[in-house]
């Protein structure tokens, strides 16, 4: 470091020597300002446009706090003159003992996106709340009423209550998709709750699919400066506009390293939307497909150039990539002319589009290219869920299961072609959860009996026996343990 500064200060003083500038630049690069307004340019009519319509979501939980266990203890009560537990007629005196309750209240943002109230903001924001509350930045306050929670787009839509049928200051959703590495942006919330604060910055990447926050993966990546509180406001473009929702940041203390991530507007769209027309879930198009991410050893197994697109390794028979004719060992190239290079990728371009229609894909196939063009549609829920919580004394007691469809496959991104049943959710603290088993996975067999539907699996557990021999599907691998009875 100091070679370099003594030899940048000799270069200095020998143009001071040499009567010459030391740093000469070009002529386009020393302007002043040439009029008054170019001086006070400033992002104040955006702001102004903008910031009536961001909110701040305040959302309260009320929780059971935990009671140390030594109060429980029957000669510890006995030897205090603590009441027991369980009130009249417990083994103790008096009204017994209770945890007691505390709210948890968390702090988010939002935008109104419609005058009638319609609030945009992230799930997590509004997760496991029992009332919600929305802050103007006038200092108005109001209820609000969850209409669409979507947690694997990390995305909510809320209502506010308001008697007076009041029409609200709201924004527009723009096109995430005419965004440039570059353009400026704005970030707009309430940042560790100290009030409603705007951050100015660029656009610094897009398309980021591996943040890891979410199911579906394309964020805007931005340095405008977004912390604790911001989640679920705004980031807005020069004309006013939502381009996109700011959900997380890349941080090693908490707060603002110049990375943060916005969902694009254009999936907000979708999820608005749907809440409009009275849907409580997101429905989106089933492609019917396995794909995998090209690699650069893949690349060259194909002789690509560079590693693009993304490679189709199943095809799950009458899905709608089965009925436009993609196969397996397929590269797909693009989503109606727009380049793809990622699964997430696909993914979004096909979660953004309107149910009903038709999205056309640019296919390399044994080094020739042509477009196939999909239909849209939701994936069916060809077999009854049957969905069961099991019992017992277990390893999967406390495991809730469902039979496998297409339908499913989509929402728990698992291989529809498996066969088995699937691990929808798993209780905390159970034997299931102790097992180790996840949501997600596919039981295939116990006991070297096939399991095809949840009932099967269901008779199968009722039976005790010493040991379990499981085989499990997980994230396309097959995976076989024993557990204990």
């Amino acid at each position: 470091m100091f070679e370099r500064f003594s030899q940048v200060a000799a270069v200095a003083a020998l143009a001071l020597v040499l009567g010459a500038p030391a740093f000469a630049q070009p002529a386009a690069q020393q302007r002043v300002p040439a009029s008054q307004a170019e001086v006070t340019l400033s992002f104040a009519p955006v702001v102004a446009k903008t910031a009536p319509a961001v909110v701040n979501v305040y959302a309260l939980k009320t929780a059971q706090q935990r009671v140390n266990p030594i109060f429980d203890d029957p000669f510890f009560r006995r030897f205090f003159g603590m009441p027991g537990p369980g009130g009249p007629g417990g083994p103790g005196d008096g009204p017994g003992l209770r945890a007691p309750e505390r709210v948890q209240r968390s702090l988010g943002s939002g935008v109104i996106v419609d005058p009638s109230g319609l609030v945009l903001t992230n799930y997590h924001v509004i997760e496991g709340a029992d009332e919600i509350r929305i802050a103007l930045n006038d200092r108005r306050e109001y209820e609000a009423e969850v209409l669409l929670r979507d947690q694997r787009t990390d995305l909510a839509v809320l209502r506010i209550k308001s008697e007076a049928k009041e029409r609200f200051p709201f924004l527009e959703l723009g096109d995430s998709d005419g965004l440039a590495v570059g353009d400026l942006v704005l970030a707009i919330g309430d940042p560790f709750g100290v009030g409603q604060t705007v951050t100015q910055g660029i656009v610094s990447a897009l398309a980021r699919t591996q943040v890891g926050v979410s199911d579906y993966q394309f964020f805007i990546q931005t340095d405008a400066a977004i912390n604790p509180g911001n989640s679920g406001g705004p980031l807005v473009d020069m004309a006013g506009r939502v381009v996109g929702i700011n959900s997380a940041i890349y941080s090693r203390s908490g707060g603002s390293h110049g990375i943060g991530f916005a969902i694009p507007a254009n999936m907000g769209r979708v999820v608005v939307e749907q809440a409009k027309s009275g849907s409580k879930t997101v429905r989106r198009p089933w492609l019917g497909a396995r794909l995998q991410r090209v690699t650069p050893d893949i690349a060259e197994s194909l002789g690509l150039p560079r590693p693009t697109g993304v490679l189709v390794q199943s095809v799950t028979a009458g899905s709608p990539a089965a009925k436009a004719g993609l196969k397996t060992g397929d590269l797909v190239v693009s989503v109606e002319g727009l380049g793809i290079d990622d699964p997430e990728s696909l993914n979004y371009r096909l979660a953004t589009r309107p149910i009903g229609g038709k999205a056309a894909l640019l296919v390399n196939r044994s080094g020739k290219e042509q477009t196939l063009v999909v239909v849209l549609e939701v994936a069916p829920e060809t077999v009854p869920r049957e969905e069961l919580l099991l019992r017992g004394r277990t390893p999967f007691a406390g495991a809730t299961i469902v039979n496998l469809s297409p339908a499913v496959a989509e929402e728990l991104k698992v291989d529809a072609n498996a066969t088995g049943v699937v691990v929808y959710d798993v209780q905390d603290n159970s034997p299931a959860a102790v097992a180790g088993f996840r949501p997600g996975d596919v039981i295939v067999e116990v006991n070297n009996e096939k399991v095809g539907r949840t009932r099967d699996l269901d008779q199968l557990s009722s039976v005790p026996q010493r040991g379990w021999r499981v085989t499990v599907l997980r994230g396309g691998r097959s995976i076989t343990a024993v557990l204990r009875g």
